[in-house]
């Protein structure tokens, strides 16, 4: 009884605050309008030479992993995932648009979106051999360079129509130099020479020791600069407002 009681609410919220709504016009726009390529974990993995991925399993799988990366090694999984933040981002419904997926790590994401006609870019460091070979594995474009605080972006070619980040982890995450909002200001800034006009930027944050993904200080600024906030997701569908009061940072750095 009491999980049917928690199921209606949980769907009564989604009506409420418009989600339910939302949900069921994406659902009549895939019948209606199905994507270029048929999205399902089957499908996507069978797009994967799976005897060179068993390989790289081989060499870098360990039981039990936890959070470490061999996690990416479950297959399945993290398809399922990735197929998900593609149809959350109406990735499967859109026109083909450019995407960079800033910290692309294993490229599942960017692999399912060129499945679907987008152009595609990754941006990460090369410090995990295991993400080095699944990018190559899958054909990955991708620029080596590290995100650093009040450090501009390198020349990325083309503007984007989306630009992602997901499980984020150059806002120094879990760690006591953790980005504020000098350093969020800077990056926004920099972000938008990249972006097309109306473009999507969407970026997911890790979850912090004390069980939270931002202070209350940085929640107030991503809204100020036009975000919508939900939980880890920090979304601007629109462009980013350039308006942040009184924020000071150094003279940016060239990037990599």
């Amino acid at each position: 009884m009491r999980f049917i009681w928690v199921s209606l609410q949980h769907k009564l919220k989604k009506l409420i605050d418009g989600r339910g709504w939302q949900s069921a016009k994406q659902h009549t726009r895939r019948i209606l309008h199905p994507p270029r390529f048929p999205l399902s974990t089957d499908r996507v993995i069978a797009t994967i030479d799976r005897d060179r991925f068993e390989q790289i399993r081989k060499r870098y799988w360990i039981d039990n992993p936890g959070d470490d990366p061999p996690k990416y090694l479950e297959l399945e999984r993290w398809v399922d995932i990735n197929i998900r933040r593609v149809r959350d981002l109406e990735l499967d419904l859109s026109r083909p648009k450019r995407v960079l997926d800033l910290g692309c790590g294993t490229g599942y994401f960017l692999h399912i979106c060129r499945l679907l006609g987008h152009q595609i870019l990754g941006l990460d460091v090369d410090e995990l051999p295991m993400f080095n070979e699944i990018t190559r594995l899958l054909d990955i474009p991708r620029i080596v360079c590290r995100i650093d605080r009040f450090t501009a972006l390198p020349d990325l070619g083309d503007k984007f129509d989306v630009i992602t980040g997901f499980l984020i982890c150059f806002n120094r995450h879990k760690q006591g130099d953790i980005w504020g909002v000098p350093e969020w200001d800077f990056f926004l800034d920099d972000l938008t020479k990249h972006l097309t006009r109306g473009g999507l930027v969407w970026l997911e944050l890790n979850r912090e020791y004390d069980d939270t993904y931002y202070t209350p200080e940085l929640h107030d600024f991503f809204k100020y600069r036009g975000a919508k906030v939900d939980k880890q997701r920090v979304i601007f569908s629109e462009a980013i407002e350039r308006r942040t009061p009184n924020v000071q940072h150094p003279t940016p750095r060239a990037g990599c």
